[in-house]
């Protein structure tokens, strides 16, 4: 037996207007002849997303979602080489403490970033390393604003293959020197869809004592060997000292010839194939739905998942299987 608990990310299809990725290109920036002007235009952009994450943080409990990865894209231009100087926590303090007070009342709420695709840790480019490490530090300055404790709480891809997928391996291990220790707790990484599969993923993930997230998608569409279940008791070892559940990623092929696309919502008999495969291996398993209809297809999963007699439901977003 093992509880499941669903998550979705960033956009909510229910609830109107509610966009946390509002964001101003650094062209329409630089043509304000304005800064200081310029500079609270972002602020209230920022604000704004933040508002719309606490109503989204709303809607979930409402709804009992108790796990929602929130948009990397918060902050426009935060990472900007050109507005290095702009202190982006300071105007931000009143909609992060209104968001810190809703967890502190939600202690079982799970929120988590997922970094952007141009963070790469692996990059063999000095500069790219440091403008991934100053975009990490932001996920992590939101993190301790809203009260949350940054550990494992930032998934990211292990990054590009650089035309030597080995070599891309061990420059990702040489650079994590350069990381500080306090963001190399903050991460947790993903195997993809195109370049490091599970096992590569694993090597890095046991090597570094850092979590991994199976994405059971990313897995089917990149792999070198089928049976994924055999190292499945790696994958939950990998989690052994951290305080959160194992997290997992779950979506479905748009089509046969679209492959790697998200479909708009998951097929229940592909996510219960995962499910019946590694029920009792662990407790409970948090797992993020990254379906292009977002809190619409949780529902969807929680309505089409109860059908099945080995299913036993706890709310409107978390199961059992039995």
């Amino acid at each position: 037996m093992t509880i499941i608990r669903l998550g979705y990310s960033a956009i909510s299809t229910h609830v109107k207007n509610s966009s946390t990725s509002k964001t101003m290109t650094y062209s329409t920036f630089s043509k304000l002849t304005d800064r200081e002007a310029a500079i609270r235009k972002l602020e209230k952009i920022a604000n704004s997303n933040l508002a719309n994450v606490h109503r989204l943080f709303k809607h979930n409990v409402a709804h009992d979602i108790q796990f929602y990865r929130i948009s990397s894209k918060l902050i426009p231009l935060a990472d900007h080489p050109d507005i290095e100087k702009w202190n982006y926590m300071r105007p931000l303090q009143e909609s992060l403490t209104q968001l810190k007070s809703f967890l502190d009342e939600h202690p079982d709420y799970r929120v988590d970033f997922h970094a952007d695709h141009f963070v790469l840790i692996n990059s063999p480019d000095k500069e790219v390393l440091k403008t991934s490490i100053k975009t990490l530090r932001m996920h992590y300055r939101l993190l301790k604003g809203m009260g949350i404790e940054p550990i494992h709480r930032c998934v990211m891809h292990v990054g590009g293959g650089y035309n030597d997928k080995e070599q891309a391996l061990e420059q990702f291990i040489q650079n994590w020197a350069y990381v500080p220790q306090d963001l190399q707790q903050m991460i947790i990484l993903e195997n993809d869809d195109k370049t490091f599969d599970l096992h590569d993923t694993l090597y890095l993930c046991e090597k570094l004592d850092i979590p991994l997230v199976f994405d059971y998608h990313h897995h089917l569409a990149n792999h070198s060997k089928d049976n994924w279940a055999e190292d499945w008791d790696r994958v939950v070892q990998t989690w052994e000292h951290s305080k959160l559940p194992v997290k997992m990623h779950i979506s479905s092929p748009k089509s046969e010839n679209q492959f790697r696309s998200h479909a708009d919502y998951v097929d229940v008999e592909m996510f219960l194939n995962f499910l019946r495969a590694v029920k009792g291996s662990v407790n409970q398993i948090d797992c993020m739905i990254e379906a292009k209809q977002k809190d619409d297809a949780l529902f969807k999963l929680m309505e089409d998942i109860k059908e099945n007699r080995d299913i036993k439901i706890l709310d409107g977003g978390s199961f059992k299987i039995l």
